[in-house]
């Protein structure tokens, strides 16, 4: 799964259950530390040191791995091997510091214990805690410390740190799967909206290509026996043939009657479903075919710039009419991103749409907010 790195929410996300998983960390590194701190051996206050260093340094990849889905499937297993290596090494390592005074590994057995949630599945996360309370008894018996303790912080406080982790990772799966639902939403207006258009083709289109078919075939028929019929059925067909064409370039350049209240609440749709919360306010009464039309491509435009060039987190979309002229504004608080200036192709491309009717488009921030305005002469 790719997720979309300029979704700021899923981005804040993101960094609150990074944020809130860091109390592993925090667990691995200050309950332990009171052990070092306890230890007269340097020597096994260095190993101790070395020890605990390496076994965050995992938890820590392994914690950023759990919340980074994009992450390949290698690296992640990477990190899990070398997280069991450093839990494996921490056994001599960090085991004998402050043998008998202070359960230094059983706080490590914890924050494995308190992990297990995003390493396994719940059955194989029961047998790995098992596996890491058998652990913590065998180095409690060899160090010679208290082992109801040692069990007590092992197995309840790690239980404590799984159930909170388990909270947190399920928070976060959510999420991501909230976000994708939007995206996939997303895509299936888009695909309706692009079979909406592929059906209108196919109407314009379709009768025009089998009288076109028939007549050619009827003029090859005619050829040897009438040339006259046959050159004027051939006339016909290049008449036909001129204005199917003519109608599908009306169709691409949106140039036919378009339905301007359809196209605002498509489009509308297509901005919520992608988390963009959106207002629209549509014109007062009807406006004419190629007014529409040019407002239309106007408002796909503006749509696609809301959703590809910047991140918005709200949108307004509306049209007004005032002395003799119609007047489409779109807002956004997009204006930070990487919006569209006024080089843009798809703006410059507007301009010389709207030009040869007196119409005009302009996009420019303000406040943060992006602005994209366009306005058209209506007759009354």
């Amino acid at each position: 799964m790719t997720v979309d790195a300029a979704d700021r929410r899923l981005r804040r996300a993101r960094q609150l259950t990074l944020l809130s998983l860091a109390t592993n960390v925090w667990t691995t590194l200050l309950l332990p530390g009171v052990g070092l701190a306890r230890e007269p051996d340097p020597r096994r206050l260095a190993l101790g040191v070395l020890g605990l260093a390496g076994f965050t340094a995992a938890q820590a990849a392994v914690l950023h791995a759990a919340v980074t889905p994009w992450l390949a499937g290698r690296d992640r297993r990477r990190r899990h091997a070398a997280l069991a290596v450093a839990a494996l090494l921490s056994l001599p390592l960090v085991g004998p510091v402050a043998a008998g005074a202070w359960p230094t590994w059983a706080w490590l057995g914890a924050s494995l214990v308190g992990m297990s949630p995003l390493l396994f599945r719940p059955l194989p996360a029961l047998f790995a805690a098992l596996a890491v309370l058998g652990a913590s008894a065998a180095v409690t018996r060899v160090t010679g410390g208290p082992l109801p303790t040692a069990l007590l912080v092992t197995g309840g406080v790690g239980a404590g740190i799984a159930g909170v982790t388990w909270l947190q990772v399920w928070f976060w799966d959510v999420v991501v799967e909230a976000r994708q639902g939007q995206a996939a939403r997303a895509r299936l207006a888009a695909a309706e909206e692009r079979l909406r258009f592929a059906r209108d083709v196919h109407d314009l289109l379709g009768h025009d290509l089998t009288v076109i078919a028939l007549k050619a075939e009827l003029a090859e028929r005619l050829a040897p026996v009438d040339a006259a019929r046959a050159g004027r059925e051939a006339a016909e067909v290049r008449r036909l043939a001129g204005s199917a064409l003519t109608r599908v370039r009306e169709a691409v350049h949106g140039y036919r009657a378009v339905d301007l209240a359809e196209q605002l609440a498509a489009v509308g749709e297509v901005l919520r479903s992608s988390g963009v919360r959106c207002t629209v306010v549509p014109p007062a009464g009807e406006l004419p075919a190629a007014v529409a039309a040019d407002l239309a491509a106007v408002l796909r435009e503006a749509g696609t710039n809301v959703l590809r060039h910047s991140r918005a987190g709200w949108c307004r979309i509306e049209l007004s009419r005032e002395d003799g002229l119609v007047t489409m504004t779109v807002r956004n608080d997009g204006a930070s991103g990487a919006g569209p200036d006024g080089f843009s192709g798809g703006l410059r491309g507007l301009a010389d749409r709207l030009a040869p009717a007196g119409g005009s488009v302009r996009a420019y921030a303000e406040d943060g907010v992006f602005h994209l305005v366009a306005t058209v002469p209506v007759t009354a």
